[in-house]
């Protein structure tokens, strides 16, 4: 899908062109908000929430459906900016007390999660015969945010469109799948909701994602996964940092016969800008995070808060439903699909790991 309009042009001007996807969007949250109300009448309960149900039913329709270009930019104004919105209400929910329960070694832990998971998942892609470019592609969207990820590393290392677009149409696909499997091995593993937040936060590619996988879990899940998850996305940063230093000689490289390396078609070296390293949602969700650790937020308005973060997330899950479609993962070939299914591995047994030393409750 394609992105949205450049920043100079006014939101005003661009509202017409995002109301037909923001409304698909929010046609799909209340098809699943239907379903979910459904399960609690017929079950007792709702086993699939409506985060969940947003994705398969976006899914589905993507899937049966190719939307037109008249969609595109609302739903990636909804996966997106939405999104990010309700990643930054969720700092309410978070206080510095709960970032200093999970300890400097934690802390500590996920750096070095991501840093053996990028090692670990390079070296399988490089052992499949993956070139190196599309293995570090795939090692830093498994390991830091996925499409994130390869869209910050991409120039920093000069991958083509061929490579970003493989890497991220394969991490878009096992992304949903980990979502809807996660929460059955925490079942399994009879994991706490801490517990099983700080494995959903350390081993799902991107934000939405950690949400809906999360979510099963309860709101301490929900709350410890998203802290998680975005210590894991500052990862980014130092990330680049090193591969701008480690792999210079990599962007001049051609792996691959011409006409497919052409001139133009590698992006310029050098390092993302700063918003592509530290997004601003993230800022967004430590000044929350700030404000309610010294009780500036009003108590009253907490549960607004909370239920406008659910919302805008929810919304966002159909988007990102809308945006998958499974039959790209038959496109993205058999090496790439063993590399990005046996890092997702390695990177949930280390998260694992890390989880049991601890001995996180």
């Amino acid at each position: 899908m394609n992105t949205a309009a450049a920043p100079s042009v006014p939101f005003t001007s661009r509202l017409p062109s995002i109301v037909p996807g923001v409304a698909l969007c929010i046609a799909v949250t209340l098809v699943a908000m239907g379903l979910e109300t459904l399960e609690t009448r017929l079950f007792g309960n709702a086993w699939l929430e409506s985060l969940v149900l947003a994705i398969l039913v976006g899914t589905a329709v993507r899937t049966a459906w190719t939307p037109s270009h008249t969609w595109h930019r609302g739903i990636d104004f909804s996966a997106k900016f939405l999104l990010e919105c309700a990643v930054v209400l969720l700092g309410a929910s978070v206080s510095a007390s709960m970032i200093a329960a999970a300890g400097t070694a934690f802390l500590v832990g996920i750096g070095a999660v991501v840093l053996m998971a990028i090692a670990a998942s390079y070296g399988i892609g490089r052992l499949v015969g993956l070139p190196r470019r599309m293995a570090i592609l795939v090692a830093c969207g498994n390991s830091i945010c996925g499409n994130s990820a390869i869209a910050a590393v991409a120039p920093v290392i000069g991958a083509d469109s061929d490579d970003v677009a493989t890497s991220i149409a394969f991490t878009a696909v096992l992304g949903v799948a980990t979502v809807l499997g996660l929460p059955l091995i925490g079942v399994a593993l009879h994991m706490t909701s801490i517990q099983y937040g700080a494995l959903a936060g350390l081993t799902v590619y991107a934000v939405p994602q950690v949400l809906a996988a999360a979510a099963p879990m309860g709101a301490a899940a929900i709350q410890l996964g998203t802290l998680v998850k975005l210590i894991r996305v500052l990862m980014l940063g130092p990330v680049c940092l090193l591969l701008s230093i480690g792999t210079s000689t990599l962007r001049e490289e051609t792996d691959e016969p011409e006409p497919m390396v052409t001139a133009g078609d590698r992006p310029k070296a050098g390092l993302p800008p700063l918003h592509r390293l530290v997004p601003w949602f993230i800022v967004g969700f430590l000044a929350l995070v700030a404000l309610r650790s010294i009780d500036a937020l009003p108590t009253a308005a907490l549960p607004p808060i909370a239920k406008a973060a659910n919302l805008l997330t929810v919304v966002s899950m159909a988007a990102l439903g809308l945006g998958v479609d499974i039959r790209v993962v038959a496109k993205a070939g058999p090496r790439v699909i063993f590399t990005v299914t046996a890092s997702l591995v390695v990177l949930g047994a280390i998260s694992y790991a890390l989880i049991t030393a601890l001995n996180l409750a």
